[in-house]
């Protein structure tokens, strides 16, 4: 069977053959760690999850880069305004390296508990200040960049293929651009690859003068150096197009006259409530935000999947709900085949066990098509658990949705709780509130939290039941 993925290159469903038979290069835009990663990030994180999970489902290997900005991500996405890290390191009283050291940390946190696997590698940009500086002095040798008042610019005019990406003509862009006249730039499209600013908080010697590297360049240069000059898949926001991932084409492709992507994939906005998410709007949520109210990170995982991924999501805290009961309905579905009794194998079984996989896998295939792989699995859940199962009957359908969980991880339970192991630690957090160790209350608390322990407390004392 053949995989087929949306290109946004070629604006069309194209084939999967990896440039490597077997072997995947995917880059992944990852976080600038000025702050806590919110859920229209982990959005596009999850989708690069399912992606990379679902090709593992088909026998591929992935090599799996996301980077970590750390550096040169200028608050209106361009070449204008401050750095979003020294920005941050202003706001909270630090410098820049502490502040990106805390909130990486903290974006790991976050993807371990949604289930998110760890990327073959995370670059960050700041580890690779001089293999930019050598791309950029390429792009000089190449006649498609130059200097100007010690800041380096991509020249635009050099690369016809510019706006490819986004469906935008190089002469549309001009005509329609509202860019504050900068002397230095021979086009006002040209954006930056290196800007020398003596006084930035976060500074290299370069050819040029000391100063830091442009956005767009340190994904070029961390992807070639983790991956390949050609890769094969490279995902982001919708909100990447333009111009981050245009401009990535052009330098990367400037500097080594090959393709650098052979499939461009790219998530929708997602909304909450209907509105673009925002601080005034209150609507603006972090992982964090969301499991203090008291929602399981599996049932974000969820929410964030569900629908697919070239459709704009709707997340709203209802939806959160849902996603947490269609979690529960699968685990206890799984819990069900534990309790298997018959003796005798059913033939329907194994009819509607091979039904499931094959329209699963068939819309998996298709773009990614979750919303139909999901269904074929409450389906299937729904007509099993209408049988009487044999114990070998649920042997085999335990291997089945463990294989498939493999893309979901939404289902199985690793090492789940014991009853008995959860009553002992809310006997601790009982003694922990009576002595007054709030702290270790709180440990405990939010320790079955992240297990799927719900925990609710009363006048009676303290109930628990599994997310």
């Amino acid at each position: 069977m053949a995989i087929y993925f949306y290109n946004t290159q070629t604006k069309k469903k194209e084939e999967f053959e990896p440039i490597e038979a077997g072997l995947v290069k995917m880059y992944n835009c990852g976080p600038t760690v000025y702050s806590f990663a919110h859920i229209g990030n982990f959005r596009a994180y999850v989708f690069a999850d399912i992606l990379r999970r679902y090709l593992e489902y088909r026998g591929m290997v992935v090599h799996q880069v996301m980077n970590i900005t750390d550096v040169g991500h200028l608050t209106d996405d361009a070449d204008e305004g401050e750095d979003k890290m020294v920005q941050a390191a202003g706001r909270e009283g630090k410098d820049p390296w502490q502040i990106a050291d805390f909130y990486s940390e903290a974006f790991f946190e976050d993807i371990d508990l949604l289930k998110i696997q760890r990327a073959k590698v995370y670059p960050r940009a700041t580890d690779h200040v001089e293999h930019m500086i050598r791309m950029i002095e390429k792009l000089i040798g190449q006649g498609v960049a130059y200097a100007s008042n010690n800041c380096v610019y991509f020249d635009i005019s050099k690369f016809p293929k510019y706006g490819s990406l986004s469906g935008n003509t190089l002469e549309a862009l001009q005509a329609g651009a509202r860019i504050e006249v900068n002397p230095d730039k021979r086009n006002p499209l040209d954006f930056a690859l290196w800007i020398t600013d003596e006084s930035h908080l976060m500074k290299w010697k370069s050819p040029w003068g000391t100063g830091y590297p442009g956005w767009h360049i340190e994904c070029s240069a961390m992807s070639m150096s983790h991956l390949d000059e050609s890769i094969d898949i490279h995902t982001g926001g919708e909100d990447n197009i333009f111009p981050h991932h245009e401009c990535e084409i052009a330098q990367s492709e400037g500097a080594t006259g090959k393709q650098f992507v052979r499939y461009w994939m790219h998530t929708r906005h997602l909304l909450v409530d209907g509105k673009k998410m925002s601080k005034s709007e209150g609507n603006f949520y972090t992982l964090r935000d969301l499991m203090e109210k008291g929602y399981s990170a599996d049932a974000v995982r969820y929410s964030l999947l569900n629908t697919h991924y070239r459709q704009q999501l709707n997340f709203t805290l209802d939806g959160i709900e849902a996603g947490g009961k269609a979690v529960t309905r699968l685990r206890d579905f799984m819990r069900r085949l534990e309790t298997a009794t018959a003796s005798e194998d059913n033939p329907e079984v194994q009819a509607l066990t091979e039904t499931m996989v094959s329209t699963f896998e068939v819309a998996m295939d298709d773009d990614l098509n979750i919303s139909l792989a999901l269904a074929a699995i409450f389906d299937f859940v729904r007509d099993i658990n209408r049988l009487e199962v044999s114990t070998a009957d649920a042997s085999r359908i335990r291997e089945v949705m463990k294989k498939i969980d493999h893309v979901l991880a939404v289902v199985m339970v690793e090492e789940e709780l014991l009853d008995g192991e959860i009553e002992k630690l809310l006997e601790e957090r009982v003694q922990a509130r009576k002595d007054k160790n709030f702290a270790r209350s709180d440990e405990i608390r939010d320790y079955l939290k992240e297990q799927g322990i719900i925990l609710e407390d009363a006048p009676q004392g303290t109930r628990w039941k599994r997310g």
